[in-house]
């Protein structure tokens, strides 16, 4: 983040150099390198980190909800519902003041949400939803299709680059405008995080958490607007924000919850829109490119590819906990094999154990006896097989009666043969 702002100040028309940033701020009215950093780059930075933050959250919020890695404001019509509520008047030639374009941006947000959980039965089914959202977003961009049509050609280009996500021109007006809604949106966030970890439970389960499953939904689609909209109304629909910053989140610390996340990706995606600023503002210079087509080029694979390393992590970490699980098999489970030594070391000491094949009843054989005093299940689990017994050379093993070579517990007995000498 540090990286990508400090570029962004310094590079471009005219260049300055990092060491002279604060002097330029500072001199903003006298040099023309301070009005370009004060007046021109610095709000399009702060405005790019504020815009990223917001779309981040949002889009881990409506994951989590939906419990779907997929759940982003594009597939749900909130971004496009918003869209369309700034771009209607503007074809319209209805002259409304600035101020006024946030609420027309949060109408419309709630409008296209709102429509997809109507149309997905107020979001008993996340995977209705979702789907619900596809066709709700279609809808809503054929309408802004229309309104394209009837635009006459400098309208065209501006509805064009405000579509795209665009950052061009922004000015501290601009920034001043998100603070209210940002006052209403956090702390909301903070109660909703909690709730978003008993969501990820499923529905079940999180009403009998005491969480009602579709009033939270509905709480956290209603965040979700208060979060997207007002970012829509000044730069438009960023897309796909919303998709990479939660994965990029989970991606570096897998093992939490959404309290975690959402700070986390919250700061996922201001840095996603401050690194695409950065080419869209100077790749094509002096033309300016929407910072939203830069964020769906390199978004939409950074995440399907974060969704992938992620998956094949978890399941070879879940392979890994399987068999360090098989290795340790504790004493008394049932199937594990006897008990081989006692509480004096020698093999074939102790209490009872299980048999061979898991049934119980082995009787405790004494230390140093000789003979068949236990009896240890034979292999179809009858007893009466001779249990382990110890040898005239002090040897202790097990006797082959009954039980077959790959099912003892004991290894055979060693038989010596021969003179002393020559063994």
């Amino acid at each position: 983040m540090l990286a990508a702002s400090v570029c962004a100040l310094c590079l471009g028309t005219p260049y300055v150099p990092p060491h002279r940033l604060l002097g330029a701020v500072l001199d903003g009215d006298t040099t023309l390198a301070g009005i370009v950093v004060a007046e021109l780059r610095l709000p399009r930075v702060v405005l790019a980190l504020i815009a990223g933050a917001c779309l981040g959250a949002a889009g881990l919020v409506l994951q989590e909800a939906l419990r779907n890695p997929l759940a982003v404001p594009e597939m749900l019509g909130v971004s496009s519902g918003a869209a369309l509520g700034v771009a209607a008047p503007l074809v319209l030639a209805l002259s409304l003041p600035a101020a006024v374009q946030p609420v027309l941006a949060l109408g419309g947000a709630a409008l296209g949400g709102g429509l997809t959980l109507l149309a997905a039965g107020l979001g008993r089914s996340p995977s209705a939803v979702l789907l619900t959202g596809a066709a709700v977003a279609a809808a809503l961009q054929a309408a802004l299709l229309v309104l394209m049509v009837m635009a006459d050609q400098l309208d065209l280009q501006l509805i064009y680059r405000y579509l795209l996500g665009s950052l061009s021109a922004r000015t501290w007006d601009d920034v001043t405008a998100l603070w209210p809604w940002l006052l209403v949106a956090v702390p909301a966030l903070v109660l909703c995080a909690p709730v978003l970890s008993v969501m990820r439970l499923g529905d079940e389960d999180a009403e009998a958490l005491g969480v009602r499953a579709q009033r939270a939904r509905l709480l956290a689609l209603a965040i979700a607007v208060v979060l997207i909209a007002p970012v829509t109304a000044v730069c438009g629909p960023v897309a796909w924000v919303g998709f990479l910053a939660p994965h990029l989140a989970r991606w570096f610390d897998p093992s939490s919850g959404a309290v975690r996340w959402l700070p986390w990706s919250a700061a996922w995606g201001a840095v996603v829109v401050a690194v695409a600023d950065v080419p869209a503002r100077l790749a094509l210079a002096p033309v300016e490119t929407p910072a939203g087509a830069w964020t769906a080029l390199l978004g939409v694979p950074a995440g399907v590819a974060l969704m992938r390393s992620g998956g094949r992590r978890g399941r070879n970490g879940g392979r890994r906990a399987a068999g360090s699980a098989r290795g340790r098999v504790p004493h008394g489970v049932p199937g594990a094999p006897a008990s081989s030594r006692g509480p004096d070391g020698e093999p074939g000491t102790g209490g009872s154990s299980p048999g061979l094949d898991g049934a119980p009843g082995a009787s405790p054989v004494p230390s140093g006896g000789s003979g068949t005093c236990g009896t240890r299940p034979a292999s179809d689990g009858a007893p009466g097989a001779p249990g382990p017994s110890r040898g005239p050379d002090g040897v202790s093993g097990v006797r082959r009666y009954g039980v077959p070579e790959s099912r003892r517990a004991f290894p055979p007995p060693v038989e010596k043969t021969g003179t002393k000498d020559e063994r």
